[in-house]
């Protein structure tokens, strides 16, 4: 049975359910028209979302996708953590495509930024891990610098937010004594993963970021500020995670996650609004699973049929290029991750990369040595413990990218949204058969 969901509110957040790239790009491009502002509130340029308009492919990391709309406010919420040069170098792309960047980009002055040495930490940070282990196992970060960034927010003496680039006297003063101690740090690391290091110079550092500020000075605001009045003046916020629900810092499987809350339950903190600000919370689903990196993955393939998904899917990530492992749909995730996030409909996604196997397995649920589990595992530990319950339907050899109406999809396509309904409980409001905007099914 499909349980009832509360709909007072008329803010909304898409989420990812699995392990990120899912296809959350394209769901908010498509809501966008019905928000005024959308809001990134998590995560930085380690997430891509694609959207695809008029045989245009637009690559966002960290500007929310609602950019591609006319007339919306875009915000870069405090939340997330900032590379200034990915983030111009995402304007200028934008501005090359004829998408203007001006009034409708704000970022919070809040926000933490990303520094040339974050990245170098993460690479030693894995480096220096695998040597003291004597092994090669690694968490699989993307090396641009997010974690040791959240890090340095949580240490609080070593972080720079955006509000002190545009105090540059203050700027150059905190980053010397910052470098000190990072240079410190690092040439540590250094010497434990045997790697040569070259201290930073605060100075030069300093020079390049003053001059980003210049570039992004116009945008940095108090955001927190801003969509607090937006709400008061009757405004509809839409927020955008990123990343996925499987790879939040405190739910996920630890320790191959990522460094902030990806669900919706990241939104109050990581944009600044009240609690029971969602009245709509939209759960991103694959109609099949990947993940990128190392982890427990219950329903991987390694096999032609994986390679076939992966191909079809064209599953690559958006920011880093490797391949994403595949493999089939996992609803005891998404049972799970929808509870989290308090998830009031689903969205299945790539539905049209299934089109052609004659079966198809759905896992919806799992055990541990032969008896069913009571609670969805705590770390990544238990996660490679569980064995799948799968369930077998029949697949569909028709291709569906031609479908705009649930009734055109095969009795067999149909067969599969239903049970994915059965089984958590919770709408599926829309189905992509294809990446164009017109490639939707809504029901």
């Amino acid at each position: 049975m499909i349980r009832a969901q509360p709909t007072a509110s008329p803010h909304a957040a898409v989420t990812g359910l699995q392990w990120g790239d899912e296809g959350k790009g394209k769901i908010v491009d498509l809501l966008t028209e019905q928000f005024d502002c959308i809001i990134r509130y998590n995560g930085g340029a380690n997430a891509g979302h694609s959207v695809e308009i008029d045989n245009q492919r637009y690559a966002l990391h960290l500007i929310p996708s609602g950019i591609l709309n006319e007339g919306k406010l875009n915000v870069i919420a405090n939340g997330v953590v900032l590379d200034p040069s990915v983030l111009i170098e995402e304007i200028d792309a934008l501005a090359g495509k004829g998408i203007v960047i001006g009034d409708n980009l704000r970022i919070s002055n809040r926000a933490h930024i990303v520094m040339p040495y974050h990245k170098q930490q993460d690479a030693l940070l894995e480096a220096a891990v695998a040597k003291a282990r004597g092994d090669q196992s690694k968490i699989g970060t993307t090396g641009r610098g997010i974690g040791p960034t959240y890090s340095d927010k949580m240490l609080r003496t070593l972080a720079i937010r955006a509000a002190d680039l545009l105090d540059p006297d203050g700027f150059r003063e905190k980053l010397r004594y910052i470098v000190t101690v990072k240079n410190a740090m690092l040439g540590a690391m250094a010497d434990v993963a045997d790697q040569p290091f070259t201290p930073w110079n605060a100075d030069r550092i300093a020079d390049v970021y003053l001059g980003y500020a210049e570039v992004i000075r116009p945008h940095i605001c108090d955001t927190m500020t801003l969509l607090h009045r937006a709400m008061a003046d009757g405004k509809k916020l839409l927020f955008e995670g990123a990343n996925g629900s499987m790879l939040d810092i405190d739910h996920g499987t630890f320790p191959f996650v990522t460094s902030s809350h990806c669900g919706s339950i990241g939104v109050y903190a990581g944009a600044g609004v009240p609690g029971g600000t969602l009245g709509r919370v939209v759960g991103i689903v694959k109609a099949y699973t990947t993940r990128v990196g190392a982890g427990p993955f219950a329903t991987e393939l390694n096999n032609d049929i994986g390679d076939r998904i992966r191909e079809r899917g064209r599953e690559y990530g958006t920011t880093t290029g490797r391949p994403r492992r595949c493999g089939w749909l996992d609803l005891a995730v998404i049972k799970y991750t929808a509870a989290l996030g308090g998830v009031t409909e689903l969205s299945i996604m790539l539905l049209d990369v299934l089109a052609g196997f004659e079966k198809l397995q759905v896992c919806i649920d799992y055990t541990v040595n032969g008896q069913p589990i009571d609670s969805f595992p705590h770390d990544a530990g238990a996660l490679a413990k569980v064995k799948p319950v799968y369930r077998q339907t029949a697949g569909f050899s028709d291709e569906i990218t031609h479908c705009r109406k649930y009734s055109e999809l095969p009795a067999p396509a149909q067969a599969y949204i239903a049970l994915i309904e059965e089984v958590t409980g919770i709408p599926v409001k829309t189905i992509s058969v294809g990446p164009k905007r017109s490639q939707t099914i809504i029901r």
